[in-house]
């Protein structure tokens, strides 16, 4: 069963998408949504493998919205499901699995939950395969990038921290940067590099900065302020 979230400002709408989804007999919805902050809460409290989102919503758009869950290492799935058809070649551009245009008919919805198969076992087998050489006691190891929480530069080394232990790299952190960023790690300070799933809280700090709290993690990570407002965005905050 694919987990999904609605995300939509009508509630028939919402409505008539779950009990199709749901009659399906391959679709568990989780969650439902009114707008985009409301969307990213769900998403952080329950997770997802796919998201009907609708594009015309107040305030922040699912355009908008999709755009910033692209970030994200593992972001769900998007199909976009709304009334108006010319956002189609937009909704490509933000990595849309599909664009389904109201009223949804039921082939057609069965389609899009096979693109979204077929797009989800794509992105796990290539993040599986995405390892990063380190030391550690004396060996040389590899590490899967999902298991990386985040990274922090200390002289021209790299310590990579994961839920069990840390390792070292001498690998720089704009070159992890450059290799890890499509799987969802942003830097947010010239000596930090987050991977944004592993990211549950985000708090601010005077001077117009943030702190991250991280899944599993004691330490605190520092966001420098010219990276705080390119965060957001990147959070959908």
């Amino acid at each position: 069963m694919l987990k999904a979230i609605i995300v939509d400002d009508e509630a028939p709408a919402r409505s008539e998408l779950r009990f199709m989804l749901e009659e399906t007999g391959q679709v568990d919805v989780a969650a439902e949504a009114i707008n985009v902050r409301e969307a990213i809460e769900r998403l952080k409290d329950s997770g997802a493998d796919v998201m009907f989102l609708d594009i015309n919503m107040p305030g922040t758009n699912g355009l908008q919205l999709a755009e910033a869950l692209s970030k994200l290492k593992y972001p769900p799935a998007v199909v976009f499901v709304t009334a108006y058809s010319e956002h189609a070649l937009e909704a490509f551009g933000v990595n849309a699995v599909d664009y389904l245009v109201k009223p949804v008919e039921s082939e057609r919805l069965l389609q899009a939950i096979s693109k979204v198969r077929k797009a989800i076992a794509s992105t796990s087998k290539n993040a599986q395969r995405e390892r990063i050489p380190v030391e550690k006691g004396g060996k040389k190891l590899l590490v899967p990038a999902d298991k990386i929480h985040f990274i922090m530069a200390k002289d021209d080394y790299s310590y990579l921290h994961t839920d069990t232990d840390r390792y070292l790299s001498t690998v720089s952190l704009a070159q992890l940067e450059a290799k890890l960023e499509s799987y969802g790690f942003f830097r947010v300070h010239r000596r930090y590099l987050v991977n944004l799933a592993c990211v549950s809280e985000v708090d601010p700090v005077s001077g117009g900065t943030l702190m991250l709290t991280l899944n599993g993690e004691d330490e605190q990570i520092p966001v420098s302020r010219r990276r705080v407002a390119s965060l957001k965005k990147a959070l959908g905050l």
